[in-house]
């Protein structure tokens, strides 16, 4: 229903439609690399009822063929499969403006706001998905898995062991083998891609600022793989005797998967008044699932609510894998630089 916000005419409709049309580079990197799809059986699920989802799968078909000679029984071996079960959370964060700031100011907040709420839940998104990364890799007692992990931060404070130009063509092939193809995006801190740019195998996008000025973006290449740097990326800190140890992911095709969950008001607004001479709220809210495909979230025996916190989403304790390790294109490789 149209309404008034900051002093300007506000449609909640035609809002929450710019909401989702807003440009974002980070966004459209992990849109366009394929790591992050939408999933319509995720969406269908949770868009019912719940915030619980389970997705089915066969496994692959195995077994020796027999020896077809008009002498010899064929043999059969029975189809299996299984599912693996995701969760959706919720969220929601409010943004106020007095209207006094922006009657003085004469600026445009609208139109601020509607482009800064996109950002702020896309950078929202991109750290929870560190996080949980973070934690499907500290997973332990599972021997495959374990080896989805290549540390090579052994060296000292007087020669680390920095990333080099064909650690990522490397890990991949340790990791997957003949499916390292299904790699398509790394993420790695400042520091890691500093190092790449000087070996001059990362190049970094570029676009266009209204002044006509190519500028660099946090986007780049390298080794046939899309680069994002985020400094969210886990880092252990250098200490007199060791140096920093930085972690790079590599992620694959569909590797993510993104559902909606029903969510009846995703943006309102409130006024007060009273409070410093009368304020404008605009409340916004989130409701998703983003699942790491080929895992199973577990709900927590305690401190669960109808929505998981950041933290339990991020608790290696959480999750099991359910797929075969080289089914799952994921890779974290630790370098010191």
């Amino acid at each position: 229903m149209p309404g008034m916000y900051l002093n300007f005419p506000f449609d909640q409709e035609l809002f929450i439609r710019a909401w989702g049309e807003a440009p974002d580079p980070v966004k459209t990197a992990l849109l366009k690399s394929g790591v992050l799809v939408d999933d319509p059986l995720i969406s269908g699920q949770l868009e019912k009822d719940g915030n619980l989802f389970t997705i089915p799968f066969y496994n692959i078909l195995e077994g020796d063929p027999v020896n077809y000679n008009g002498a010899t029984d064929i043999t059969s071996t029975e189809t299996t499969g299984g599912s693996q079960t995701g969760v959706a959370y919720g969220r929601a964060k409010g943004f106020t403006a007095r209207n006094f700031v922006a009657e003085l100011s004469g600026s445009d907040p609208f139109g601020h706001i509607v482009s800064s709420v996109a950002r702020y839940w896309d950078k929202y998104r991109q750290k929870l998905i560190i996080q949980m990364l973070d934690g499907l890799f500290a997973i332990t007692g599972d021997d495959k898995w374990a080896k989805h992990t290549v540390n090579l931060a052994d060296g000292t404070l007087e020669a680390p062991h920095k990333i080099e130009a064909t650690t990522l063509g490397e890990a991949a092939t340790d990791v997957l083998g003949d499916n390292k193809d299904k790699f398509a995006l790394a993420i790695m801190h400042s520091k890691v891609a500093n190092t790449l740019e000087k070996l001059e195998v990362l190049d970094f996008w570029k676009y266009t600022d209204a002044n006509g000025v190519q500028r660099p973006m946090k986007i780049g290449s390298a080794n046939g793989y899309t680069v994002i740097v985020d400094d969210g990326v886990p880092v252990v800190e250098a200490t007199p005797e060791a140096p920093a140890q930085y972690t790079t992911y590599l992620l694959g095709e569909g590797v993510l998967r993104r559902g909606n969950g029903r969510l009846d008001i995703p943006a309102e607004i409130a006024r007060d008044p009273a409070k410093n001479g009368g304020q404008d709220t605009l409340y916004t809210r989130i409701r998703e699932a983003i699942h790491p495909n080929g895992f199973s979230f577990k709900v927590p025996t305690s401190g669960w609510t109808e929505s998981p916190t950041d933290a339990q989403l991020a608790a290696k304790a959480n999750w099991v894998r359910k797929f075969d390790d080289k089914a799952i294109p994921m890779a974290k490789i630790i370098t010191q630089g």
